[in-house]
């Protein structure tokens, strides 16, 4: 993203950033419009992949002047978590068992081993209640009926080969978010900023180009 400022949030109890881990979108929302305030910028494109387009979506929603653009990567308007894995997430001796089934489904077949390596280890640098938590987020999360209030331009990628969010939830977005384009990454998987990064990052710096005012990334 070179000629932009981009500023990449860790949420509470994610990376370096420390405290309990959200469980709901609306709390991980407080936290960015509050790191955005901390930081100085008012208005900004927000990016985010599956559980962060669902934030990135709902800041449009509910603070649309703080947002020139969403990019929802591998996302959707909800982000069902079936029972059984939110099960085996909640239980110590079945959690590393979903983990490396999730971490294993979370690529294309053709994906190397670099990719796979640099999720495995964030993944392994997670607290379990954390990780828990972002699946409770996914799963409370529903913007069905509210894709018609986002009014800021968005842009939607998802992976043709993606096994968690595949094309239908992001077809749904395009659909019901007026002016939406929608762009696919042939032969990626769910991890599609891991997998095919020059191609991502392309597609969101021509974006941003198309945004009519000064933003910030």
């Amino acid at each position: 993203m070179a000629g932009q400022r981009v500023l990449t949030v860790d949420l509470p109890g994610h990376g370096k950033s420390e405290g309990p881990g959200l469980q709901s979108v609306s709390d991980d929302v407080r936290h960015l419009v509050a790191f955005l305030k901390a930081v100085g910028v008012y208005k900004a494109v927000i990016v985010g992949h599956d559980l962060g387009g669902a934030v990135a979506l709902k800041m449009a929603v509910e603070h649309p002047r703080r947002v020139a653009g969403i990019a929802l990567l591998a996302s959707g308007a909800r982000l069902p978590i079936a029972s059984a894995q939110l099960e085996a997430a909640a239980n110590p001796s079945t959690y590393p068992t979903i983990v490396k089934n999730m971490q294993e489904a979370a690529f294309s077949a053709d994906t190397g081993a670099r990719p796979r390596a640099l999720l495995a280890r964030v993944l392994a640098e997670t607290r379990p209640t954390v990780f828990y938590g972002d699946l409770l987020a996914c799963d409370r999360f529903d913007a069905s009926a509210d894709l018609f209030k986002v009014r800021v331009p968005t842009l939607i990628l998802c992976g043709t080969e993606d096994r968690f969010t595949p094309l239908s939830y992001s077809e749904a977005l395009s659909t019901g978010i007026r002016g939406a384009a929608l762009q696919t990454i042939d032969g990626a998987g769910h991890m599609l900023m891991l997998e095919q990064p020059r191609r991502v990052a392309a597609l969101l710096a021509l974006f941003v180009q198309t945004i009519p005012f000064p933003t910030e990334l």
